[in-house]
This record gives structure tokens, C-alpha cells and sequence, in this order.
């Protein structure tokens, strides 16, 4: 109990720590950032005194394949980590959580206008230099009505003056968008309105810049010859199915400073065989975001990998969520009962195993909120566990919809053997707290995220993680319709509340309107089923130096290099 209560104290402070980072800045910046906060790197900088190993060359594990390397189709942490050796926005975030000059040089903010200045000897991996048309392009491609697949993330760019009016047919000419090209290496930006965030959202993956050869051509992205791209690493191999491989851009402007010559991704979908490389020595790292380390080796690992293992508390929520579109669960009293029947303190203890927190609610802790930490101003308290009341609650949904035995009910979730026993785990509560079997099936990466694009399915193991530090990066994914909103949730109060508070800047308001907008998503409709707050777990070799995991569980190689050893 005791140890358990350290590790919790643990976890708390390193997310406070992550607020006093995240809430610090210039009045040019923003109390947070797009994949940005508290920032932990592998041991600092090269000091100078240490020695570099000869071979430059970062091995690690990607549990599995990125379904896209498409800036503007990219939705999942995997497609995050690669892209963000391939690509750089006008921003990026550091070690310490902020936003920093990256292919804009600087910047002047007034209000809602935002002149970036792009600095002259960007270019692109073709020698071609990067301009301001790159990124009005690349950000018309995301907000286009016939851009197809429609961009998930479109709504990162309904920021942007006439950006929804653009993205929703309203508006036919891209010209009245709130972004322009004022030359060659000046882009404006005009905001529909205040946005303390939109700096460090500047360094997220769906605003990067895409080269305009790209125009027309659709398989551009699955075609390794044809990605030309921005950052410090191109792409050299790509074995589908089997592994990737970056390699040092020479025309980046920043190489003085990119240290690793490659990063090779190998993918293997078991987090066994990936601790069993970590330990021979055949990856220099293991573990989230883009590998896995096995749930039931954490407490061996705690003392034989006591140096290496790192458990950090992420801004990140992992949940189930239902179609509420699809019987059983369109029924509200059925999902009620479903996630009242959940034990998640013995899931955490007993079968995750990495010091996560019992969620009740769906924005975790390391948000900031008015003052302080959104979690700690708001209670998650939206339901309560309680088995008798789950029971009663059943039988009244069945009553409801005219069932004598619930139609058969599968849970869906992506190949991993973490997923795995949380699924087993969770639908063995089910059994014995409510008398439902529910068949658990794993589903490859790319299957899996397609059939909960598409409603195909019933319940879902889900995942958020912060895109930038405001509650906002929670809550707008669940606007109707949204491109990320993957249950079928349609809420007219939930949307006038999130659209309102995207006009206001009154913090204190803001946070009240989240507070209700939470209330709606959880305690009123249940449209998801919180589990735990993330926790991320990973061993890294001492060698290994100058890696960013950021605020959210976000990972940044590009400024990682090897020692000697």
C-alpha cells in the first residue's frame, strides 16, 4: 500500500512539474503547446566532455506500422513519432515544453494576426526552398471539402478565419481562408479568434508544409521516392511490414545540430521479443509510445532495469468508447451499466501494472485548467463504480429496448498484448458483475482504426493524447461530426458550449464551459468509458542521450545521439 502511495506522490509531482513548465512563457507564447509541456530528456545535452560513439546510427522498435505518412490523413502516435523526423512545422517544441523557432525564424503576434517570418535557408530534401505557398498549399489540402479521405484533423485549422466556413462548402474560394502567402517567406495568419494555444499548434503534424509535387498525385505517400520532405531525416527504406529507416537530411537547415546519421524502426508487434532485443542489445530503446514493454515484466524490471526504466505520468487517457449508434449501446442506461461494472483500481494494480490512475473523466491530469491543473480544480466524479446499481441499470436498458438477452457484444482493439489483457480483464468484470459475455478481438493497426472510422464495431479500446496543453484538445474532438469523433456521439448543447468557448478568453469561463461539456460527453450521455490516465513506460540505455518525451507522451528523436559505451 505504501509503495503504491509513493509512486502515486511520484506521478503528481512530475505532472505539477509539467504545469509550472507548460504555464510558463513570453506574452508572444502560449501557456501550452501542441505536443508540448513538461519535457524529459534523456540525461541534457552533450555536455561537450562526453564521446561520441563512432556509428550514429538510433535503433528502436515501432509496435506498429504508421497507417499513413501523409501530414494530412496522420491520426496515431505511431504516424507522430516518424513524421516528426520527416517534417517540421513553422514551430517545433524543445526540451523544456515550448515552442521554438523551427522553419520560421521568428514571429510577430497582435491579437489574432500572426506574421511568421520563414528563415531563407530552409529547403526541402530536393534542395527546393521551403516558402510560405508550401504551407498555404499543405493547409488547403487539410481544410479542402474534396480532399479525400477528408483530413481527421481538419479542425485544427478551423482556427483559422473562415477555416470551418472553408472546410464545410461554404465558402468556395481558399482566398478568403485566414492564411496568406505575403512572399516567398512571409505568411500571415488571421485567427477567427483569440487562440492562446495556436503557437505551439503550429508545431503539430497536421499544419506541417507538404511539397506541391504532391498535387495530383495520390500514392505519393506510400511511395517512398516521392516523399520530399522538410525535416532533419529523410526516407531511405521502408520494408513494409518489416521496418523503416531514416537517414541525417543533408539540406536541413539545422544538420549542425542533428547528431544521429540513422534511425532504424524495426516492427514487430510483441512487446517480448522487443524486450528480449532491448536486452541483447539490438534496440537502444523500448517501450511508449511507439514500442511496448510487457505489463507483467514491469515490477522484475523495476529492479534489474532500475537505471533504464523509466515510468513517467503523461497527459493521456485511455478509454473504451461505445458506438452509441449500435445496438446494444445505443441504449443509455445499457452503457451506464457497462462502465459502473468496471473495477479500475484492481485493472491498474493487477494487470497494467505501470502506476496509471483510475479515470472517471476524460481530461487528464497535466491539463491546465484556470489557475491550476484542470483535474485538480475539477473532480473527475462523473459516475461512480457499483455493481448492484450496474445490475439494476441493465435490466432496466434491456426492459427498455425489449430485451429478454443482450444481442451478442464484441470488443474490438489493435494488436498488442497490453490491449490484450486489459480486454480479457475488463470483459471478464463484465461476466462476473453483470452475467454479459463479450467475445474479445485484436484487429491489425490499419483494420482497426478503419472499422472505428466507419462504425464497424460496438466498443472500442481508444486512446487520446494531448495535442497541445488546454482542455480543448479533449473535448473539440467530440464537436458532431467531427473528424476524430468515432462513436457516432451527436450532442447540439455539447456543441454550442465548445464552439462558444473557442470565441472566448476568459479562462475562468473557458473552464466552466469544459467542466459542463464533460458533464454532457460522460455524466449525462456516457458516451465513452474512461479506464486510467497513462502512464508511459520505457527503458532507455545510458548511452542513449537527448531524447524529448514531452507533457502528452509524445517522443521527439531528431536531437537524440549515442555515446561511447
Amino acid at each position: 500500500m505504501k509503495k503504491s502511495k509513493s509512486l502515486l506522490l511520484l506521478l503528481t509531482l512530475v505532472l505539477a512539474v509539467g504545469t509550472l513548465l507548460s504555464a510558463c512563457g513570453s506574452g508572444d507564447s502560449n501557456k501550452g503547446a501542441s505536443n508540448g509541456g513538461n519535457s524529459a530528456t534523456s540525461n541534457g545535452g552533450n555536455s561537450g566532455s562526453e564521446k561520441l560513439a563512432a556509428d550514429q546510427t538510433l535503433r528502436i522498435n515501432l509496435s506498429a506500422e504508421p497507417p499513413t505518412f501523409d501530414p494530412a490523413q496522420a491520426k496515431d502516435s505511431q504516424a507522430n513519432t516518424v513524421l516528426k523526423t520527416m517534417y517540421e512545422g513553422l514551430t517545433r517544441i524543445d526540451e523544456s515544453g515550448q515552442p521554438v523557432a523551427a522553419a520560421a525564424e521568428k514571429w510577430e503576434v497582435d491579437g489574432t494576426k500572426y506574421t511568421f517570418h520563414l528563415r531563407k535557408d530552409a529547403k526541402w530534401s530536393n534542395g527546393d526552398p521551403v516558402t510560405a505557398k508550401d504551407f498555404v498549399f499543405a493547409w488547403e489540402r487539410v481544410l479542402s471539402p474534396n480532399t479525400k479521405p477528408a483530413a481527421p484533423y481538419a479542425y485544427q485549422l478551423w482556427y483559422l478565419k473562415n477555416g470551418k466556413e472553408y472546410n464545410d462548402g461554404k465558402i468556395k474560394d481558399f482566398s478568403q481562408v485566414g492564411v496568406k502567402a505575403k512572399d516567398d517567406y512571409t505568411l500571415e495568419i488571421e485567427l477567427a479568434t483569440p487562440t492562446p494555444y495556436f503557437l505551439g499548434l503550429t508545431s503539430f503534424y497536421t499544419l506541417y508544409p507538404v511539397h506541391q509535387s504532391v498535387k495530383d498525385d495520390p500514392k505519393w505517400a506510400v511511395d517512398q521516392s516521392k516523399m520530399i520532405v522538410n525535416g532533419p531525416f529523410t526516407l531511405t527504406n521502408w520494408v513494409k511490414g518489416q521496418s523503416i529507416e531514416v537517414s541525417k537530411n543533408e539540406n536541413y537547415w539545422d544538420k549542425a545540430n542533428i547528431k544521429l546519421s540513422k534511425i532504424t524502426m524495426s516492427l514487430v508487434n510483441s512487446s517480448a521479443t522487443e524486450l528480449t532485443s532491448y536486452k541483447n542489445g539490438e534496440l537502444d530503446r523500448a517501450g511508449a509510445p511507439n514500442g511496448e514493454i510487457p505489463t507483467d515484466q514491469i515490477p522484475i524490471l523495476k529492479q534489474e532495469l532500475k537505471d533504464e526504466l523509466q515510468i513517467k505520468g503523461i497527459a493521456s487517457t485511455y478509454y473504451y468508447e461505445f458506438n452509441v449508434t449500435a445496438k446494444p449501446f445505443d441504449n443509455l442506461n445499457i452503457r451506464r451499466a457497462f462502465a459502473m461494472a468496471v473495477d479500475r483500481k484492481a485493472l491498474v494494480d493487477n494487470v497494467t501494472l505501470g502506476g496509471q490512475i483510475p479515470a472517471f473523466g476524460y481530461v487528464p491530469p497535466g491539463i491546465m485548467g484556470a489557475k491550476e491543473e484542470f483535474r485538480t480544480e475539477h473532480k473527475d466524479d462523473y459516475f461512480q463504480e457499483n455493481v448492484e446499481e450496474a445490475k439494476k441499470l441493465l435490466e432496466k436498458g434491456m426492459q427498455e429496448e425489449g430485451y429478454t438477452k443482450l444481442p451478442e457484444i464484441t470488443l474490438i482493439y489493435n494488436s498488442s498484448e497490453a490491449h490484450k489483457k486489459v480486454a480479457l480483464a475488463v470483459a471478464d468484470m463484465w461476466k462476473k458483475n453483470l452475467g454479459v459475455d463479450v467475445k474479445t478481438e485484436n484487429q491489425e493497426w490499419g483494420v482497426f482504426i478503419e472499422n472505428r472510422q466507419n462504425l464497424n464495431y460496438q466498443i472500442a479500446r481508444a486512446g487520446w493524447t494531448a495535442d497541445y496543453n488546454d482542455p480543448m484538445t479533449f473535448m473539440d474532438m467530440w464537436l458532431s461530426g467531427g473528424g476524430n469523433n468515432d462513436n457516432g456521439f451527436k450532442n447540439p448543447e455539447y456543441d454550442k458550449l465548445i464552439n462558444e468557448t473557442k470565441t472566448l478568453t476568459d479562462n475562468a469561463k473557458r473552464n466552466e464551459n469544459f467542466v459542463k461539456a464533460e458533464q454532457i460527453l460522460i455524466k449525462d450521455n456516457q458516451a465513452l468509458m474512461p479506464l486510467y490516465y497513462y502512464t508511459n513506460v520505457a527503458a532507455e540505455k545510458p548511452y542513449l542521450k537527448g531524447v524529448v518525451l514531452d507533457f502528452s507522451g509524445a517522443i521527439d528523436y531528431t536531437r537524440a545521439y549515442l555515446l561511447e559505451h
